[in-house]
């Protein structure tokens, strides 16, 4: 059975964090978890989330709160939860190599998890952490403790550096220090362009898309993508895909 251990806690502005006892013990960085926001009818649709990190039975999921739904979610007391996962395909974990992350906003959170894989295996890891502002940044001190580099941005420059992520990526991509594997999640836009500098130089992206997935399970086949081998659902082919053979014009913002 699967467990809201204690009420969802408050980590930044329009982001809580949510602590479940699950029945399973071996999801992979990138995969993500359907919850039923509500025991009723209203709303229908089971809500996606990314798994933040998991240790042992425990998983931990940051939500940002945007509508109906992830307001139920946030208010939810502890106990039960009505919960599928871990679904779909996550990331791959190299070894010994040095990985460039770049997350923008919520789409941080599942980068947290690979961070703890990647250095668990030996890798070198820089990562570069993108927010509007200040108050969006959520969980620095336990993201500062899985890597080796890191750089945070903010659209208005209220912490760390001023500018968006993919600047700074591109400044380390070709600069002295050879990045093996770059990683990321976050806006369509940001992720789109980040797959296309990495495409030229030839350095492997792999990229989490966001979309709205209905069923999770790839029956209703509403978050499918074109990519360069043809039309693939991001909930079961995903969400982690080669960013270099998504046709980024097919994917929604």
């Amino acid at each position: 059975m699967n467990y809201l251990i204690e009420k969802p806690i408050h980590v930044a502005t329009d982001h809580v964090l949510l602590r479940i006892s699950t029945d399973f013990t071996d999801s992979h960085p990138g995969q993500f978890v359907n919850i039923r926001p509500s025991a009723g009818s209203d709303p229908l649709v089971r809500r996606p989330f990314s798994i933040f990190n998991q240790d042992e039975s425990v998983i931990e999921l940051v939500i940002k709160v945007i509508g109906r739904g992830t307001r139920l979610i946030s208010a939810f007391e502890p106990g039960p939860l009505d919960m599928l996962g871990p679904l779909g395909k996550g990331f791959t974990v190299t070894t010994g190599k040095h990985a460039l992350l770049v997350g923008g906003g919520v789409g941080n959170a599942p980068l947290y998890y690979l961070a703890r894989r990647l250095k668990d295996a030996g890798n070198r890891v820089t990562f570069i952490y993108g927010a509007r502002s200040e108050e969006y940044i959520y969980l620095e001190d336990r993201f500062a403790d899985t890597t080796d580099r890191m750089i945070i941005t903010t659209d208005d420059g209220s912490r760390g550096q001023k500018g968006f992520v993919t600047t700074f990526a591109e400044e380390i991509l070709h600069g002295k220090e050879t990045v093996d594997q770059v990683y990321t999640c976050g806006p369509t836009p940001m992720m789109a362009l980040l797959s296309q500098v990495c495409s030229n130089l030839q350095v492997p992206v792999e990229a989490s898309l966001e979309n709205y997935f209905g069923c999770g399970i790839g029956l209703c086949s509403g978050c499918t993508v074109e990519t360069t081998a043809g039309q693939k659902r991001a909930c079961v082919e995903g969400p982690v895909m080669d960013g270099s053979s998504i046709m980024w014009q097919s994917v929604s913002d």
